[in-house]
Order: C-alpha cells, then sequence, then structure tokens
C-alpha cells in the first residue's frame, strides 16, 4: 500500500513541478515579446527624431549669409547647404524611399549612387515659408528651421574697441 500511496504522489509532484515549469517558461517568451515590441517602438521613435534632427543639425552647422537654399534637380526636390565659398556642398534629396545626402561640387548634377542614407522617408518637401525661415517635411513630420546668419549684432568701430 505504501507503493501505491507514494506513486500517487510522485506523479502528483511531478505534475506541480511542469506546471510550474510551463508557466516559468511562458512568462520568459511574453516578457521577450513585450521586451521586443518596446525596443522597436524604440527604434521608431528615434529613426523619427533622428531623420528630422539630422536636418536641423546640417542647416545650422553651415548657417553662412546665402549658403542654405532649395532647389529642384531631376525633378525633385534638393535642400543645398554650401560648404563656405569652396563650390562644394551638402545636398538633400530623397532617391527612392531614402532621404539621402550627397557632398561635392554644387554645380555637378546628382549622383544617387555616391550619396549616404540618411533614413528612410516616403515624402521628402522643401519650402521657404519666408526669407530665411524654410519647412522640410518627410513623413515623419516637419522641421522648421530659420537661418540665424546676418541677424546676430552687427559690429561697428566702437564695438571693436
Amino acid at each position: 500500500m505504501k507503493r501505491k500511496g507514494s506513486s500517487a504522489m510522485g506523479f502528483y509532484m511531478m505534475g506541480v513541478a511542469c506546471l510550474f515549469l510551463a508557466v516559468f517558461f511562458l512568462t520568459i517568451v511574453f516578457g521577450a515579446k513585450t521586451y521586443r515590441d518596446i525596443v522597436a517602438g524604440q527604434t521608431g521613435n528615434n529613426q523619427k527624431r533622428a531623420l528630422l534632427s539630422y536636418i536641423s543639425t546640417c542647416v545650422r552647422s553651415g548657417d553662412m549669409e546665402g549658403a542654405v537654399t532649395f532647389s529642384r534637380e531631376d525633378d525633385r526636390p534638393v535642400l543645398i547647404i554650401a560648404d563656405g565659398h569652396t563650390g562644394y556642398g551638402i545636398r538633400i534629396y530623397q532617391e527612392g524611399e531614402n532621404l539621402v545626402e550627397d557632398y561635392g561640387r554644387l554645380e555637378d548634377s546628382l549622383n544617387p549612387r555616391m550619396a549616404h542614407v540618411i533614413g528612410r522617408t516616403e515624402v521628402f518637401a522643401v519650402e521657404e515659408a519666408a526669407a530665411g525661415t524654410y519647412i522640410v517635411t518627410t513623413d515623419e513630420g516637419k522641421v522648421f528651421f530659420r537661418t540665424r546668419c546676418g541677424e546676430g549684432k552687427k559690429t561697428t568701430e566702437a564695438d571693436d574697441r
């Protein structure tokens, strides 16, 4: 009789252990899925911020008088940021589903094969809202920026002393 009782107790203990093991594995699986979803959302948010911030940073870094312009080349909008008076500069435009930048001579035609991908976007539009104020639109949103050059305090002979 002792054998039958301890056999039933062994099966009961084995069942409880298997149940705890199954719950443990399900918790791991659901936790991993939740973590993966959180990381995907965070990556998407970072991509949105990075694309618009990169454009704004490029404009701010090249902010000299007349350096920031836009045009239409090959029937697409191109944001142009001249590199001083060297004749070279950054051109930001859409190539396929990517926003790209290429650095080169500004009078040369666009070279998408040599361009670096900034990020993925289906929409890219550039417009000048007012003198020196631009609006760049991507599928991630809009970024407004105003070129700062020429707006600082003008120096006079009295300021030089």
